[in-house]
């Protein structure tokens, strides 16, 4: 999880705190139906976990209802892969699938994963108001908290719904004015 900083350990299995996942289960009404970054210590409980090496989240169905995606965020030099081909994925799942999929990244505005599949594409997106947002780590509470700031990215119908569920844990913003737009060259 580097994201272009510093890496604060050699563990590749970063879980989702609990309180989020308690509330995207709830604005998912109780069901997460795809998780396709799971890991061994995952307490997301997805009806579906792509875990590796036996799935490929970027390559296996992601034809769900409800997806939560908490992506690898530096570059995989084995796979060259990287967070874009995550959030590609989000966005073809509801472009193609109508699913709704919440991602939680970090905020890199600045980035052409941002610019091409976030500003333009997304419904909404909450800045959390944890500055240092602490992953589980390896299942584990008590990690470091991370080198950057985080957020939940939206892709989805129901911008009131996402609001309310998701304004006690930051800024919640509407995407919709930009969809139109065309995002400066980047």
């Amino acid at each position: 999880m580097s994201a272009g900083r510093r890496v604060n350990t050699k563990s590749k299995s970063w879980g989702t705190p609990s309180k989020y996942i308690d509330v995207i289960k709830l604005f998912f009404e109780g069901t997460i139906d795809l998780d396709p970054c799971s890991n061994e210590y995952s307490i997301v409980n997805a009806d579906i976990n792509y875990i590796v090496p036996q799935n490929n989240g970027l390559i296996d169905s992601w034809n769900y209802k409800r997806i939560f995606v908490n992506p690898p965020y530096g570059r995989d030099k084995d796979s060259s892969t990287s967070i874009k081909d995550w959030l590609r994925r989000c966005l073809f799942a509801h472009r193609d699938h109508n699913s709704e999929v919440i991602a939680l990244i970090p905020v890199a505005t600045n980035s052409s994963h941002w610019k091409e599949f976030i500003f333009p594409k997304a419904n909404s997106i909450c800045f959390l108001y944890d500055t240092r947002l602490k992953f589980l780590e390896n299942g584990q509470n008590g990690g470091k908290g991370a080198p950057m700031a985080c957020c939940l990215v939206y892709w989805g119908n129901d911008y009131n719904k996402f609001y309310n569920s998701f304004i006690d844990y930051g800024a919640v913003l509407p995407l919709k004015t930009l969809k139109d737009k065309k995002i400066g060259k980047y």
